[in-house]
């Protein structure tokens, strides 16, 4: 039975984590299915974002412990090797990706979702990192991801504790955008997408990947980056379209 569940309405692909009966435990397998969507949804010029949530309780609960208690050193770096891997395509992919998280995000499902782009929250949403109660440490970006998101002080407490935390503390550290009722969650996701669909293309891609490659550089660096990709904004056409469409009144249509 595959892992994801993929459904492509119009440019936004939704994806869902279907294994419910593991709370959608993350394994080798899981890994190679979510690096081999990206690779399919990047293939399809329609695709512009992607929606990821999980079926039944959880988004992720973490980890399949039963695939790695009795992994040799050797073979746990390795793993995690895999999954640094994977997870840095998805945040590296030109396709914007949004989390919409619906339950447990724990371990390597929390860290699934500081890999998208964005990430909005039901109020059942609980996340957290508790590998250190297991005796290992995150293997799959925790320890560098949490800190960029909501600083080294949140991020040793969060990890040194293994607390999990629920959608509202998790919006107040900066983890989550917004926060929703259950049901509203995929709607609110769907109205996000189609916000971000409004934009230029072109930009839309660019404007992510000079962030992604920016962060953590020096300035000027930094802005070499940004002027290179508002250069290739105009070269593309697509900065005549969205201005012409402003100085006569009208939205652009890409």
């Amino acid at each position: 039975m595959p892992y994801l569940e993929i459904e492509k309405k119009g440019n936004v692909a939704w994806i869902t984590l279907n294994n419910p009966d593991t709370l959608n435990a993350l394994n080798r397998a899981a890994h190679e299915e979510i690096s081999q969507a990206v690779d399919d949804l990047e293939a399809d010029p329609d695709i512009q974002v992607a929606v990821l949530t999980g079926a039944g309780k959880a988004f992720v609960a973490g980890a399949d412990i039963t695939e790695m208690v009795n992994m040799s050193g050797d073979e746990a770096r390795d793993f995690s090797d895999f999954g640094h891997s994977v997870f840095i395509k998805l945040e590296k992919s030109p396709i914007v990706s949004i989390a919409a998280v619906n339950g447990f995000a724990l371990g390597g499902g929390m860290e699934l979702t500081m890999a998208c782009d964005l990430r909005i929250a039901s109020t059942k949403a609980k996340m957290g990192q508790p590998e250190l109660n297991l005796g290992v440490t995150p293997g799959f970006g925790g320890t560098q991801r949490l800190a960029r998101l909501v600083g080294i002080g949140r991020a040793k407490e969060m990890l040194f504790t293994g607390e999990m935390i629920d959608a509202e503390t998790a919006k107040e550290y900066g983890l989550v955008m917004a926060v929703y009722e259950p049901d509203e969650l995929l709607d609110e996701a769907a109205k996000l997408a189609e916000k971000i669909l409004s934009m230029g293309p072109t930009s839309l891609r660019l404007v992510k990947k000079a962030i992604d490659e920016g962060y953590g550089r020096d300035i000027v660096e930094g802005c070499s980056i940004e002027a290179d990709a508002f250069g290739e904004c105009f070269a593309s056409g697509d900065a005549k379209k969205g201005m012409t469409a402003f100085l006569e009144k009208r939205k652009a249509e890409w």
